[in-house]
C-alpha cells in the first residue's frame, strides 16, 4: 500500500502523469526546430532585406529561415556571409551587392530584344 504523507487526495488532478502545473504540455515546441538549417555558417547567400529589426540590423529569409544582417537597408539586395546560426534565426555580414541572378538577367535581355524589334 502507498505511504500517505497528508496531502490528501493525488496532487496531479486530472493531468496524468506530464508533471507540470499549467496543465498544458509545456512551452510547445514548433516542428521546423528540429529540422535542419538552410543556412550554415561560412555560407555567402544572396538575400533581398525585407524589414529592420528594432535594433537596426535587417531582416532577410533563406526557404522562411530569418537571416539578421548588420549594416544593411531595407530593399536592398546583398551576398551575405553567415557568421552564427541559432536555432530559429542566422546571423551574417554584408560582403556586397549581390550578383544579379542568371534568370533575371536572361530575362531582362528577351524584354530588351523585344523591344528592339518592335521599334
Amino acid at each position: 500500500m502507498p505511504r500517505d504523507f497528508g496531502r490528501g487526495d493525488d496532487r496531479r488532478g486530472d493531468r496524468g502523469d506530464r508533471g507540470d502545473r499549467h496543465g498544458g504540455a509545456g512551452r510547445g515546441i514548433n516542428p521546423n526546430y528540429f529540422l535542419p538549417k538552410p543556412v550554415k555558417v561560412g555560407d555567402e547567400v544572396d538575400v533581398k532585406i525585407e524589414a529592420m529589426a528594432s535594433k537596426g540590423d535587417g531582416i532577410a529569409k533563406k526557404d522562411g529561415f530569418v537571416i539578421f544582417v548588420k549594416d544593411a537597408k531595407e530593399g536592398q539586395t546583398l551576398k551575405v556571409k553567415i557568421t552564427e546560426v541559432r536555432t530559429r534565426f542566422a546571423m551574417g555580414e554584408v560582403l556586397g551587392e549581390a550578383e544579379a541572378a542568371p534568370e533575371a538577367s536572361a530575362d531582362a535581355a528577351s524584354d530588351s530584344d523585344e523591344s528592339e524589334e518592335e521599334a
